[in-house]
Parts: C-alpha cells; sequence; structure tokens
C-alpha cells in the first residue's frame, strides 16, 4: 500500500486544533491541488473563499450552529459552485449564454467540480500532517454567509473546510460495507441481503460508539439516519439556489 492510499484509508474529521495558522505556501499548495482536479469540459466551475479575518471566522463559526473548531481552525476554506465568471465570458464574447447558466445541469456541474476539487484539498491537506473537516453547517444561513464573504450572482457556497494542526485525533468510522456500496453490473436491489448488510452495519457503528464513548453511547447508523431524515432541513435552499440564478431551468 503506497503512502496515497494510506492517507485517504486514515481520514478522519477533526474538530479541535492547535492555536497555529497555516503559511501561505500551505495554503497555495492546496488550492492547487484543488485546481488539479478533474473539472467537466474543462468548465472549473467554482470558487474557494479563504478566510483569515478573525472576526468572520467567528461570525462564520456562528453561522455554521456555533462549531468553535471553523474559528479556531489554522486557516478556513468556502468551496463556492460558482459560475459568475461565465457569466463574464459570456459579456466578453457577445454570447447569450444565461440559458445555460440557469440549467440544473450547470449547477450541477457547477457542485460536482467543487466538490471534487476540495476533496483533492482534503487529501493534500492531509498527506503534509494537518487535519480537516468539511463544514456544510454554512448552509444553516446561506444569505448572511454569501453577504458576509461577498458572493456574486451566478454563485453560492457549498461547504466550508475548517484545516489546522490536529489537536486531538479520532478513530477512524466504520464506512458501510464494500458489498453495500458496490455493484457490478447492476443496482442489486435483492431487499434481504441489503437489509442483512444494513443491520451487520448497525453492530459495527453501534460497537464504534459503544467503545469510543465508554458505553454513553450505543447507537446504531439506520437510527442516526432516520432521525436526521424525519423532518426536512434548509426547506429555503431551492428559492435561495434560484435567486442567485442557478437551477432556474
Amino acid at each position: 500500500m503506497n503512502p496515497t492510499i494510506e492517507t485517504i484509508l486514515q481520514h478522519r474529521s477533526i474538530r479541535k486544533f492547535e492555536d497555529r495558522p497555516l503559511t501561505d505556501e500551505q495554503i497555495r499548495t492546496i488550492v492547487e491541488c484543488a485546481q488539479a482536479a478533474s473539472t467537466s469540459s474543462f468548465i472549473q466551475a467554482y470558487s474557494i473563499i479563504g478566510v483569515k479575518d478573525k472576526e468572520k471566522k467567528k461570525k462564520l463559526a456562528e453561522l455554521a450552529g456555533n462549531q468553535s473548531y471553523v474559528e479556531h481552525s489554522g486557516h478556513f476554506f468556502v468551496f463556492c459552485a460558482d459560475l459568475h465568471r461565465h457569466e463574464r465570458i459570456g459579456e466578453m464574447e457577445g454570447t447569450d449564454v444565461n440559458g445555460s447558466l440557469e440549467s440544473m445541469e450547470k449547477f450541477m456541474v457547477a457542485v460536482i467540480d467543487a466538490s471534487l476539487a476540495a476533496q483533492n484539498a482534503s487529501i493534500a491537506a492531509e498527506s503534509i500532517g494537518l487535519g480537516i473537516c468539511y463544514i456544510g453547517g454554512i448552509r444553516n444561513n446561506m444569505e448572511q454567509v454569501t453577504e458576509l464573504l461577498g458572493i456574486p450572482s451566478h454563485a453560492m457556497p457549498l461547504f466550508g473546510l475548517a484545516v489546522g494542526y490536529p489537536a486531538q485525533q479520532t478513530d477512524v468510522k466504520p464506512r458501510l460495507p464494500f458489498e453495500h456500496v458496490y455493484h457490478e453490473d447492476t443496482y442489486n436491489t435483492d431487499e434481504e441481503s441489503y437489509k442483512e448488510q444494513l443491520e451487520d452495519y448497525n453492530k459495527t457503528t453501534s460497537a464504534y460508539y459503544h467503545a469510543r464513548t465508554a458505553g454513553k453511547r450505543a447507537d446504531t447508523w439506520s437510527s442516526q439516519m432516520a432521525n436526521m431524515l424525519r423532518e426536512p432541513k434548509r426547506t429555503g435552499m431551492k428559492g435561495y439556489v434560484e435567486k442567485q440564478g442557478l437551477a432556474k431551468r
């Protein structure tokens, strides 16, 4: 097994960082690695906002649900789906591109491009001894995050990435069984085996939480998911996305 694969397989979310900022060189390396990710049709439909300002980090931590590790990370990156530059390209080239920019397809391209870039950034950060934690909580208050970071039309913040020097280490969370995720030639719709795999995974996750919390917690993955999905969240998302000029068609 090579070092890259070892780094990927040892991923865990870090939620406590040393009081130590990243260097400009580290930031550039992480962003350049993000830019090396695959991009649909070379469209490069994303932007990354790095947040150094302490007050802005503090505000983002609050907007994300009072997640202190946003504020106390070595550096906070916000990954945006971004077709704003393509709006400007249309003007530069005298071409009407609005139909494409407002389409669901190009919105999906922007989301996928940003996600691929973020995962490259994460692996790069972890490969040099840093820890990371994705922050979906910035979508809790999209309008305020958009205003705080000055995000223009045809762009939107998708998630944050807190990066820094780990002040703690946690165990790697067990993932779903390989056979449950990987389907060969066709989707496996055998309900009996599907349910058995989930039940086996429930035993694994319950044992993981029991060991991690000294018996204070032993919930299963399926119970977590059922509780999380019981009520819809961020129900204003569709309206916000359309307001930004995205996914309208």
